[in-house]
């Protein structure tokens, strides 16, 4: 069962009157180089400082990103930049935005609170997606130099009481922030306070598994850290410090502002590459369509490859192809009973997954890949928006580019239960949490309360 509990979080001094906006970032893993250094520019208590400082040519084990974050951090706390609640609480988020092609705004709801963490057998917190050592190394020298969490673990769990449907109506009052990002989403943050009503959270929680939509590095970081913990202050399980626990943002999987957006796959160059040799091998798996009356790149050109992509994919696995220099795009449509061909190592719940198929049918049978080249990150390109995979490719940056459909959710949810990982970046949900709304300090000697 999970185990969740209200906590003191630390949040921006609100009687200081700046605009949150200016504040706040999306995750470190998101942000590239031109990025941060907006950032930088744009406020100097920005979050940037504390979860992606520049590196210096003279860094050293003593001064480097990860002390200059921690120096920032007492910093602000003793200037009141930054100010500590005074009781253990739950934070109650919405979040509206723009899902694109000409839909409705939606608002995303969830909760942030602690979590106890959990050791991978346990069942009851489950990831979906592979991890990297790199980026778990990176998170852990930030936590132990910092003794903070400074953002939350994207997780969500089905809940047929609608447990935040309680929550929003007893959050009625004006909310402690209010603010629009520079990306055109509006966030709100409420701080629910009644002790009656966060023990009814805490207790209709326990019941619950929650998956891992976003943060898996994060969350094996905070399990690292915790290890690291119990061997300096205790090993007992059962202990309640505030290292066992980690800080996450919870959100019903039907809530209605739940968007997953595509992964789409750029790939900078493959050797020897010729498209007619490729095509042929293609048609062993796949029916082939092929388009493009429209010049490459433009409005209608997109605006055709995306509903030629999306067409029938409730049925039927559809992958579309552009490669640089051509004015075409092709579709690849799965042929019946070619699941087989993937290999019997896998579970069938992982044969339904368009990016399996893709890196297992296309990427390593048809181009060649092996698995060093799949975890490449200098050969792949991970990206959600179907223009910008298409402008690269034409502009020359990149090769080739597959361009896929969103994974859904329920495919998301056979994952995780059967205890098995798909491919990297095989998901997005947007939009992000932002990092900056609630901090969380961790002191090895608080013990955390349970309600």
């Amino acid at each position: 069962m999970a185990i969740i509990a209200p906590f003191k979080g630390i949040t921006y001094n609100s009687d200081l009157n700046q605009d949150i906006a200016h504040l706040v970032t999306p995750p470190y893993d998101v942000i590239n180089k031109k990025e941060q250094k907006e950032y930088y520019l744009s406020h100097p208590y920005n979050m940037i400082r504390l979860i992606l400082g520049k590196k210096e040519d003279n860094d050293t084990d003593r001064n480097n990103t990860y002390t200059r974050a921690a120096a920032y951090f007492d910093k602000w706390q003793a200037e009141g930049i930054l100010t500590k609640d005074a009781e253990p609480c739950i934070y109650l988020t919405s979040l509206t935005y723009d899902p694109g092609e000409g839909m409705p705004l939606r608002t995303r709801w969830g909760i942030i609170a602690l979590v106890r963490i959990e050791d991978a057998e346990s069942g009851v917190i489950l990831p979906h997606e592979k991890t990297f050592s790199a980026h778990k190394d990176n998170r852990l020298s930030l936590t132990e130099a910092c003794s903070a969490q400074f953002s939350q673990i994207f997780a969500l769990y089905e809940d047929n009481k609608k447990t935040l449907h309680s929550c929003r109506a007893a959050c009625n009052n004006d909310p402690k922030i209010k603010f629009e990002f520079h990306d055109g989403t509006k966030h709100r943050m409420w701080v629910i306070r009644d002790k009656d009503l966060i023990r009814q959270i805490t207790l209709h929680m326990k019941d619950k598994t929650l998956f891992i939509a976003d943060g898996h590095h994060r969350y094996e970081t905070s399990r690292n850290y915790r290890n690291l913990m119990r061997t300096r202050y205790g090993s007992s399980s059962s202990s309640e410090r505030s290292y066992e626990y980690v800080t996450m943002y919870l959100s019903d999987m039907d809530d209605a502002g739940l968007t997953i957006l595509p992964s789409h796959r750029l790939i900078k160059e493959v050797p020897d590459f010729r498209i007619s040799p490729f095509m042929e091998k293609i048609r062993s798996w796949f029916d082939i369509n092929t388009y493009g009356e429209e010049s490459s790149g433009s409005t209608l050109f997109n605006s055709g490859l995306k509903h030629h992509l999306q067409e029938k994919a409730d049925t039927k696995t559809r992958i579309a192809f552009y490669s640089n220099g051509s004015d075409k795009y092709h579709i690849f449509t799965l042929k019946t009973g070619i699941e087989k061909e993937m290999g019997e190592d896998l579970h069938p719940a992982l044969k339904k997954l368009d990016v399996m198929i893709l890196s297992r049918l296309i990427l390593q049978k048809a181009l060649g890949l092996n698995n060093q080249d799949l975890n490449n990150e200098n050969l792949f390109k991970y990206e959600s928006s179907l223009s910008n995979a298409i402008s690269n490719v034409k502009g020359g940056k990149y090769q080739m580019a597959f361009l896929l459909n969103p994974t859904k959710i329920e495919h998301v949810k056979e994952i995780a239960r059967n205890s098995l990982v798909m491919p990297r970046k095989s998901t997005y949900f947007f939009p992000k949490i932002l990092d900056g709304l609630v901090l969380n300090k961790l002191d090895p000697n608080e013990t955390i309360q349970n309600p």
